[in-house]
């Protein structure tokens, strides 16, 4: 069973019971009890139910999660979601085993971190708890959560202190969610957001950016880099042709989704 599909399992069982344990969980679903303490904590992360001591209950209602369910970032989550979910897909076949990662916060990122959860071991450094929350589900990944000022919309740390400890690292990839895209550069729609994606591209080796169509050939409002730093771009749907010119003259490869 996948860890998406058990979660789902996980969150019918403890709203069918109220309460249960962790060891009737792992009865239940055939796994480990380490695997189901996982799963909860990752589920209580994502705000889907409680984890309390040997189990779970059900989470706050959907009135209470105002942030997760009401929120910019979760009417962006349902935004062109099947493209978001298969870019994820193909974006997580890039990875080697011991592959070192930045992740930064996005939607599609989000979809990423879930793809992410039965790969091989990873070390990821991110600045979004609700990816780090799901990776690691998998013990076999390492993981690096940045702290920073919390905002809480989009589940992520920024500001000073979380450019401070990018710095500290050296990662093979980096993997971002971009506002827009035009012939020139990668954008964002806010200033903290693109200069973390700014530091997470300092120190990494290979750049690729993930977008659905809809962010291509459109203009955002602060610069996060030049075409000419893009390695590769998952997207959903052929670039429009004068973005495509542009992403072939600065070397980067356009690879498209597997629908």
């Amino acid at each position: 069973m996948k860890p998406a599909d058990r979660h789902n399992r996980i969150v019918k069982l403890v709203q069918q019971h109220h309460e249960i344990s962790v060891e009737v969980l792992a009865t239940q679903l055939a796994v480990s009890r380490e695997t189901i303490r996982r799963d909860l904590s990752a589920l209580d992360g994502q705000g889907r139910l409680r984890k309390v001591h040997g189990g779970a209950r059900p989470g706050m209602a959907p009135a209470q999660l105002v942030p997760q369910t009401e929120g910019p970032f979760a009417l962006r989550m349902a935004d062109h979601a099947e493209a978001k979910r298969r870019i994820a897909a193909r974006a997580a076949t890039l990875f080697e085993a011991g592959d070192s990662v930045f992740i930064d916060t996005g939607t599609t990122t989000l979809a990423l971190a879930h793809a992410l959860a039965e790969a091989p071991s990873l070390v990821i450094i991110t600045n979004s708890w609700r990816i780090a929350s799901i990776v690691s589900t998998n013990a076999e990944h390492r993981v690096f959560l940045l702290g920073g000022a919390c905002n809480p919309d989009a589940g992520e740390t920024l500001g000073p202190l979380v450019l401070e400890q990018i710095r500290r690292f050296h990662a093979r990839h980096v993997f971002l969610t971009i506002g827009a895209m035009d012939t020139r550069t990668i954008m964002d729609f806010d200033a903290q957001e693109a200069e973390v994606a700014q530091a997470m591209i300092e120190r990494a080796e290979l750049v690729t950016v993930l977008a659905d169509s809809s962010k291509l050939a459109r203009r955002g409002i602060f610069d996060v880099a030049p075409l000419s730093r893009v390695d590769r771009l998952v997207t959903d749907r052929p670039p429009p042709p004068d973005v495509a010119a542009a992403l072939d003259r600065a070397g980067a490869e356009v690879m498209m989704d597997q629908p």
